[in-house]
């Protein structure tokens, strides 16, 4: 399955300012890793491999896989943001750990057709490499002390995404402006417009 420009269609989020958090952003407002073509448009979406690559080979161990690793690293980051780590915060680091031995798919450059250089796998990604470059991405961000203390909670209303406030002073509320922050903004308004009726 080669995909393109399918990630669209499933309304997949890259805006959480990291790889494994927006691998955990797939689980809001509900599960979006149903299907292997959800989970392939996110893999090309998310950059772990160029529109254009092969993922036919996909199936759905894959899906058990990137769900399975999903909960660890929300394990980790929630369990980092949390005052006490969770009981099972051990058991999720030693397995990220683990995943995260994989070697990363193996990156070339080639000529397109108007003679730049575009990126290409050097062959179709396994599901083993793909997930040991999300789990070192969590390893990496659990490790750096300015990148960790930047790690905030959406405040809007039953919005768990977790992302990265890269924002000048670091008074970013929302994980998207645009979603969250539209929908708090626009029930500000409501409020203000109920109260001058009243």
């Amino acid at each position: 399955m080669a995909l393109g420009s399918a990630t669209g269609a499933y309304e997949l989020r890259f805006d959480a300012g990291r790889l494994c958090l927006d691998l955990l952003a797939t689980t809001h407002p509900e599960e979006r890793f149903d299907s292997v073509e959800v989970l392939c448009a996110w893999i090309v979406g998310a950059g772990l491999a160029p529109p254009g690559t092969p993922l036919s080979h996909a199936d759905a161990s894959w899906l058990v896989d990137f769900r399975e690793l999903r909960g660890r690293i929300g394990q980790l980051v929630r369990g980092g943001l949390a005052p006490e780590p969770w009981p099972s915060y051990d058991i999720a680091l030693a397995r990220v750990n683990d995943i995260a031995r994989a070697a990363p798919p193996a990156p070339r450059a080639v000529r397109a057709e108007d003679g730049t250089l575009v990126r290409q796998l050097d062959h179709p990604p396994e599901c083993a490499a793909l997930l040991g470059a999300l789990a070192r991405d969590a390893l990496e961000l659990l490790t750096d002390p300015l990148a960790r203390a930047g790690l905030r909670e959406c405040e809007g209303d039953n919005c768990p995404i977790v992302y990265v406030d890269t924002s000048r002073g670091r008074r970013r509320r929302w994980c998207s402006s645009e979603v969250c922050g539209n929908r708090e903004r626009v029930a500000r308004h409501r409020r203000r417009a109920a109260l001058a009726r009243a």
